[in-house]
């Protein structure tokens, strides 16, 4: 039976769930992703673990921080004073806003605390520094 390569087109199903057993990404109610193996589509962790299965093969991984959306850094977390927020901004905790970077490529960032003075942002991935868990069921190689 074939098992999927660097450079195959493969149809996956996946659960991803957290330490707690908290699920944060399902694809059962929707179609399989499609996915390249080896090039970079999917998180590192995930991307080697599709390699080697054969159609209709199951698995479960679990994937640390590094081999997902990395440690989270503190450096990445920012106070801004609210003199800096356009006034008809009303920022609240839970928002993501995007902050352009002087590439002009846009960066979401999570309003993470809101004061009178400041608000604070967080340009990590909300998954960063989190181990993962995924169920994975390799649905074809196309």
């Amino acid at each position: 039976m074939a098992q999927a390569q660097k450079g195959d087109k493969v149809k996956v199903h996946c659960l991803g769930k957290l330490e707690d057993g908290t699920t944060f990404f399902n694809t059962a109610q929707q179609d399989p992703m499609e996915v390249t193996v080896g090039a970079g589509q999917v998180i590192p962790g995930f991307d080697r673990a599709l390699e080697g299965m054969a159609s209709g093969e199951k698995k479960t991984i679990d994937i640390p921080p590094d081999d997902a959306y990395g440690p989270r850094r503190e450096e990445m977390v920012q106070d801004i004073t609210r003199d800096k927020i356009p006034p008809d901004l009303n920022p609240k905790v839970g928002d993501t806003l995007n902050l352009q970077h002087e590439s002009g490529q846009a960066i979401p960032v999570r309003v993470t605390n809101v004061s009178d003075s400041t608000v604070t942002l967080d340009a990590n991935h909300p998954l960063a520094g989190k181990n993962l868990t995924f169920d994975i069921h390799l649905i074809d190689i196309i």
